[in-house]
């Protein structure tokens, strides 16, 4: 087949299989996890069910290929954020922020504990989890080496805590609480 045409037809693989993706987590938020059926997912798709089990064999995997790609899509945003800035300490600051805020707004989509608790059981998140985690190591490390972050800490065990910290950020109500979270994590990891 021509070069084109394979590319057309991918492009158009990558679209159906994307709008899939976001017609299933649309239908979770608005019915509960237990409620949909690959029925519903290919009509508001707009695709026959045969079309939709060439791309998926149940809901539970549409749902785990959409988190995985926002979790994709989460950790490439925070590498962009980390390589932006030259100054170690803002550059920490940045990643932090971003991470709370990522936090608050997924927490704002209106995900059920179910499916949180059903899409963190994926051995993906556990992969992505320990890339962040270095991200994060690196970052600090970056930072204590500038002096402004404590090294009195092993820079693993402050990855930790602030993974843990701004997990926190779910739960509040605005931005500027967001942001004085951040603060409040960033001022942690400054004390010695």
């Amino acid at each position: 087949m021509p070069k084109l045409w394979n590319e057309t037809i991918e492009a158009h693989r990558r679209t159906v299989h994307d709008a899939i993706l976001d017609a299933t987590v649309e239908l979770v938020r608005e019915r509960g996890l237990l409620a949909v059926t690959m029925s519903q997912i290919a009509e508001k798709t707009g695709i026959g069910r045969a079309t939709l089990y060439k791309y998926f064999p149940d809901v539970e995997t549409i749902l785990l290929a959409w988190h995985g790609r926002m979790v994709a899509e989460h950790l490439e945003h925070l590498n962009q954020v980390a390589e932006r800035e030259a100054n170690a300490g803002r550059r920490l600051e940045a990643m932090l922020e971003t991470y709370a805020l990522m936090h608050q707004r997924m927490a704002r989509h209106g995900f059920a504990p179910d499916l949180v608790t059903f899409l963190h059981r994926s051995e993906d998140v556990g992969r992505a989890h320990h890339q962040l985690h270095d991200l994060l190591r690196h970052v600090l490390a970056d930072a204590a080496r500038a002096g402004q972050v404590r090294d009195d800490v092993p820079m693993d065990e402050l990855a930790v805590f602030c993974l843990h910290a701004l997990q926190a950020a779910a739960a509040l109500p605005s931005e500027d609480a967001v942001q004085r979270l951040v603060a409040l994590t960033l001022a942690a990891l400054r004390e010695s």
